[in-house]
């Protein structure tokens, strides 16, 4: 017989990549709480307190909003096939990765996809959507708030009037986003928005927060047929969440619940707006620093998202050498360009618990000597001290780290 594995021990890391980020020590102490039942009274009070605060991270009153069992590829999912039925016409907004992986679960659910594409780091303008819509009137529009694979934030509120003008709904990817920018799913009139929990909100992979609006929900009590996924199909899954049914559909993740509950907690704690001007601040800072080695982004300045940061890397560096010096001697993870970008930027997520001074600092310093082992002529210290210069330009947040 094989030998028993060793107790777990995993190392050490900074957590500087597209996701996961870092987790609070309160969310890790959450997830090793005692196990209820699914069905536990103390446990039912969990779930409805998990759906009042994503009501207000959501910026939203809507009834139906709820944390998927899943990660963020199911909170896609659910989205796509609780609104989609074989044939209904379905635009999807395509400038990087997650937007393409949206059309295929589009394609899969029997939709009639049109793609609308732009090239990777370039978003889309209301003009293009108006014209996309009226040509092709779909039932919904998907399009990516914050696309983790180039670093791009898309604005919404003209592109969400213009799809609803012509009668359709706006689904929306705010994986990335929720908890570190604004998402504000009522004031922007957003029928289905999904996020995941290992990013801004700084929870371990495993939920994905969903929020429909009362349109969206009207459309998924008229559906003809049934929704393609047992599993994801809101019209019993909802039944669950609801205080006045409770009717059993799947054993939720309890520990993951609490460890969400915790992480929303704290992030209302901090308050929303506070959270959002530390992502900001520490993007900043970082943007500074990386200007002062040589290294510009791979977006417009304009369209920059704060917690994922699209870094070009300079002419002759191994990127791959520089990822695993960071990731092997500094204990920093950093994440690789995807698709057109691949060999060509770095992912540099500054998000939710990861996005500290503390970080920036440490991650100027440790790329320096990444760099300058690779021959780039730096001047010493230029990173950190111009990141500095930034922190001493700016009023502290109420949360400075």
């Amino acid at each position: 017989m094989p030998d028993t594995p060793q107790p777990l021990g995993p190392p050490q890391r900074i957590l500087m990549g597209p996701g996961p980020s870092d987790t609070h020590p309160q969310v890790l102490s959450a997830l090793g709480a005692s196990t209820v039942g699914h069905l536990d009274p103390y446990f039912l009070k969990i779930m409805d307190e998990v759906q009042s605060m994503l009501r207000q991270v959501f910026q939203t009153t809507n009834e139906l909003t709820l944390a998927v069992s899943g990660t963020g590829s199911s909170g896609m999912e659910t989205c796509v096939v609780n609104l989609i039925e074989p044939g209904d016409r379905m635009i999807v907004c395509v400038n990087g990765v997650f937007g393409g992986r949206m059309a295929d679960v589009a394609e899969r659910a029997g939709a009639e996809v049109v793609k609308l594409e732009r090239p990777f780091g370039e978003i889309f303008s209301p003009e293009e959507i108006e014209a996309a819509v009226k040509e092709h009137s779909p039932k919904v529009l998907g399009i990516v708030h914050a696309e983790t694979s180039t670093g791009a934030l898309q604005p919404l509120e003209e592109i969400s009037k213009i799809v609803h003008d012509n009668g359709g709904l706006i689904l929306v990817d705010c994986v990335t986003s929720l908890g570190g920018l604004p998402v504000k799913v009522d004031d922007w009139q957003l029928d289905a928005v999904y996020s995941g929990t290992q990013k801004c909100l700084s929870c371990p992979p495993g939920l994905a927060p969903v929020t429909f609006s009362p349109r969206a929900v009207e459309v998924i009590d008229k559906r003809t047929a049934k929704v393609a996924s047992w599993y994801l199909d809101l019209t019993m899954v909802r039944n669950y969440w609801s205080d006045s049914s409770r009717a059993y559909h799947h054993t939720a993740p309890i520990n993951m619940n609490y460890g969400l509950h915790e992480a929303l907690r704290l992030a209302l704690v901090e308050g929303l707006d506070n959270r959002f001007a530390r992502h900001r601040r520490n993007h900043e800072a970082l943007k500074a620093g990386l200007a002062a080695l040589g290294i510009s982004y791979a977006v417009a300045d304009e369209i920059a998202l704060p917690m994922l940061n699209a870094a070009k890397i300079p002419e002759g560096v191994d990127d791959a050498a520089v990822r695993s010096r960071l990731l092997n001697e500094f204990g920093i993870e950093i994440g690789a360009g995807l698709g057109p970008m691949k060999g060509k930027t770095w992912r540099i997520g500054l998000m939710g618990e990861a996005s500290t001074p503390r970080n920036v600092l440490l991650f100027l310093a440790a790329l320096e000597n990444c760099l300058a082992d690779q021959g780039v002529s730096i001047s010493a210290g230029a990173g950190v001290a111009a990141a500095n210069a930034y922190y001493g330009s700016q009023v502290p947040s109420k949360r400075a780290s």
